[in-house]
């Protein structure tokens, strides 16, 4: 199977800010797209994400885990087999499916999610 494609979907700049921090950090470029809900409505969000999906097997990470941007992304991926949605998106999580892209989306959302929580903690 190729290389999954990851999509990051947010409200206002979030995608954007979080998609440059995690190439920051793993120096690979390329490999997630932002998508904000920023000036469009849901149709227009929808295309946004079926156009960065492209048919490709990928995941979806979305903000919230309701809202505009996850129902977007539901509606406009249910008829996609080879596409994951998790919502909650931290660094942790689009870290690990940077470099760890290949496989099924169900394997990668997996291993995102757990990335995700582990990161969560309260220091000290």
């Amino acid at each position: 199977m190729s290389e999954l494609i990851g999509v990051v979907t947010a409200h206002g700049a979030l995608a954007e800010a979080m998609v440059r921090a995690a190439e920051s950090i793993s120096g690979v470029t390329g490999v997630l797209t932002p998508i904000s809900n920023t000036d469009c409505d849901r149709g227009k969000l929808e295309e946004r994400i079926r156009t960065a999906i492209g048919g490709r097997p990928g995941v979806v990470f979305v903000d919230m885990p309701s809202g505009s941007c996850l129902f977007a992304a539901m509606s406009s991926l249910k008829v996609e087999a080879n596409v994951r949605i998790v919502t909650g998106v931290n660094l942790a999580m689009l870290l690990d499916f940077i470099f760890h892209r290949e496989g099924t989306p169900d394997a990668a959302v997996e291993r995102a999610l757990a990335a995700g929580i582990k990161a969560i903690k309260v220091p000290g």
